[in-house]
């Protein structure tokens, strides 16, 4: 009897012994996410400062493009009694020159010139004309006003000076007879006619709309900040301003100014947004000289998991037999706080909720969790199971891992930006140039679906036309 009570008290023990040291397993109550329809988030716009300069070099080579052979050609004599065709002889050459306080633009076009001219009566049914034809032969230089209309430069030409190649003559029987000293008063028949036709060339052939367009189009498409990230950039294009343009000795300048949206994604690639027929040029007296853009960087919740969860790798928390390893965060939102749950394995399984405010440090450039706690029923179960888990000094070893930096997202985005503003050329002929500073936190935000950090930069950008074709 006796060696069967020292064999029970044995066995007794023995299973003691191994229950203690059994991993234990604990059940908490999951806070649930809240329901509630979807947080809309704050959209604040950005403005970005585009210079855009057009290399005189380009205008004479389009108009040159524009204006080949017969240049014009108007052949209703009905209208003004005058007959007229234009062809241009040899390659217009443009520059630039001091007008008074103004810069123009001077064209020089070598031309030849054929004009019917028709003289005479046509009073009470009685029509009684004469026709004389006209050769001129010469070189054209007018000098033209620059402006800016939709998306178009517009010019207002004056006629300056008319040399004669040939002595212009007049056909007489079939033959060139000069008449220099008739024609030199009477250039006005044909002054308006050249005027015009350098106004319509200009516009028709400097609609550079397109080659804009194109670059913003190029601009709005998403683009990675990190590979290793998961992070794209997505540019929302909205309205486009510009201001008149003006005239330097190499190119016209021209201030343009976009107001857009700025945001970066975590995960997969966004989708663009961008119409751009919906685009309307609209101008303006004057604008900032600098980029000011607001960056809305959004990391949602499964994505912040992920990182999170690499941060507990080959940690353990607790001590002597009693350690615990977190092998998987989740995280999501309730009533304004961040729910994290870690699901451990160690001296204890199963998962723990903590629930906290996320804030950012500016020196780190972390988001971080503060006022970090237990759940209410998670801390209830380990003051009874698992006090030693519960206590203050395990949590704030937990709570050290329970953060994610975007510094390195935010300095390899900025680099990866500004590869796009050193000398980059979205379409042939569109140059952007510009520079960055760093990016400064403003806020953080909270929805249903993620973690919304607000951000500020500043730099410039221009836009340089310089081989248009």
């Amino acid at each position: 009897m006796k060696l069967l009570l020292i064999i029970a008290i044995f066995f007794l023990v023995l299973f003691g012994f191994i229950g203690c040291s059994t991993l234990q397993k604990i059940e908490t109550l999951k806070p649930e996410p809240d329901e509630a329809k979807s947080v809309a988030v704050e959209s604040e716009t950005s403005f970005i400062n585009v210079p855009v300069t057009i290399k005189i070099k380009d205008i004479e080579s389009q108009m040159n493009k524009y204006l080949t052979g017969l240049i014009y050609n108007d052949s209703i004599l009905s209208d003004d009694n005058l007959e007229m065709k234009i062809w241009k002889q040899a390659p217009i050459r443009i520059m630039s020159v001091v007008d008074g306080k103004t810069t123009k633009i001077k064209t020089v076009l070598p031309l030849k010139v054929q004009a019917k001219y028709r003289y005479g009566f046509d009073k009470m049914g009685i029509q009684l004309y004469d026709y004389k034809e006209f050769n001129l032969n010469g070189i054209v230089t007018v000098l033209s006003d620059v402006g800016l209309t939709n998306w178009q430069l517009k010019t207002n030409t004056t006629l300056q000076s008319l040399e004669w190649s040939e002595s212009p003559s007049i056909v007489i029987a079939g033959k060139n007879v000069p008449i220099t000293y008739i024609i030199n008063p009477t250039i006005r028949i044909f002054k308006s006619k050249i005027e015009k036709t350098i106004d319509t060339s200009i516009k028709e052939s400097l609609n550079f709309k397109p080659q804009v367009l194109d670059a913003l189009d190029q601009l709005a498409t998403p683009f990675e900040l990190s590979e290793t990230y998961e992070s794209w950039l997505r540019l929302v294009p909205i309205e486009v301003y510009s201001k008149e343009a003006t005239v330097d000795a190499q190119a016209i300048q021209i201030e343009m100014g976009l107001k857009c949206l700025m945001e970066t994604f975590v995960g997969n690639k966004p989708e663009k947004k961008f119409e751009k027929d919906k685009v309307i040029l609209k101008p303006v007296s004057s604008m900032p000289d600098k980029i000011t853009a607001n960056i809305i960087a959004v990391s949602t919740y499964a994505d912040a998991s992920k990182i999170m969860t690499k941060n507990f790798n080959g940690q353990t928390f607790g001590e002597g037999s009693r350690k615990v390893k977190v092998i998987n965060v989740n995280l999501w939102h309730k009533k304004g706080k961040m729910i994290i749950a870690l699901e451990m394995s160690g001296s204890i399984n199963g998962t723990i909720y903590l629930s906290g405010f996320p804030q950012y440090n500016a020196e780190t450039k972390e988001i971080y969790f503060d006022q970090l706690d237990y759940v209410l029923d998670t801390k209830g179960v380990l003051t009874r199971t698992a006090n030693w888990l519960a206590q203050g000094y395990v949590l704030r070893k937990i709570q050290e891992s329970c953060r994610y930096s975007i510094k390195p997202n935010l300095e390899e985005g900025k680099q990866n930006v500004l590869t796009y503003l050193n000398n980059y050329s979205p379409i042939k002929g569109v140059f952007l140039n510009g520079d960055l500073d760093d990016f400064e936190f403003r806020k953080i935000q909270l929805t249903n679906e993620a973690i919304i950090a607000y951000l500020k930069t500043r730099g410039q950008l221009n836009i340089t036309i310089d081989g248009m074709e």
